[in-house]
């Protein structure tokens, strides 16, 4: 059984999503645009550790922290309930950033592989997210081009179960301030300098694990 108890060890610190649905939006930022999105969604002197114009609890700053022996070095776990995601590294250790998760029934936990990668990816919502708010994302049916107010933000990690695309993504959000919240439509948000940070460690291949949600109180500062 999939339990958030077995894979991290003490978190002190050591050192310091919509869904998304098929592509219909109809052009690819340039080299030159993608550079100058991530300058304008990356505060100035950035310090992953310490910098925070969100205002986020500084418990949701990425840090390294201490990972349990024998999880395989380049997988991603995520603690559904302390809001937490922790990509694995040799030699013991992890670094941990906050996220934000699926509201309501909508985040499924399970196991996922990554089998793509997308800077400044498009966007578009799936039928069942039209369905459930028209008012909201009926405007997108056809696509939302990428930028800083795209709903997946500056890049995107695509889940799969299998060759099976699941519309799953770990992706940023131009929604900051959701983070450490239940506020997505089944993704796993994160601040856009910190999934930038994220997405260059990330292989394609990797094991994603999506723990369960164990009830909705109020988030603590231990995970």
């Amino acid at each position: 059984m999939l339990t958030r108890r077995h894979f991290i060890a003490t978190t002190a610190a050591m050192v310091s999503a919509p869904i998304a649905g098929p592509v219909l939006a109809s052009t690819w930022p340039t080299e030159a645009q993608k550079s100058a999105w991530d300058t304008q969604v990356t505060p100035p002197n950035y310090v992953p550790a310490t910098t925070n114009p969100w205002g986020l609890h500084p418990r949701l700053l990425p840090q390294r922290v201490e990972a349990r022996p024998g999880l395989v070095p380049g997988d991603i776990h995520v603690d559904a309930t302390a809001r937490y995601l922790y990509h694995i590294e040799a030699g013991g250790t992890a670094m941990r950033y906050g996220v934000a998760i699926g509201r309501g029934g909508l985040y499924e936990p399970g196991t996922y592989t990554i089998r793509r990668k997308v800077e400044w990816p498009h966007w578009t919502p799936t039928q069942a997210m039209i369905e459930r708010e028209p008012d909201a994302y009926a405007q997108y049916e056809e696509g939302m081009e990428p930028g800083p107010r795209n709903a997946l933000g500056s890049r995107a990690l695509y889940l799969y179960v299998g060759d099976r695309d699941t519309y799953l993504r770990i992706h940023g959000t131009p929604y900051p301030r959701s983070i450490g919240s239940r506020a997505s439509s089944g993704c796993v948000r994160m601040v856009m300098p910190h999934i930038n940070d994220l997405y260059e460690r990330v292989e394609t291949g990797v094991t994603a694990f999506l723990y369960p949600a164990e009830g909705d109180g109020p988030v603590t500062a231990h995970s």
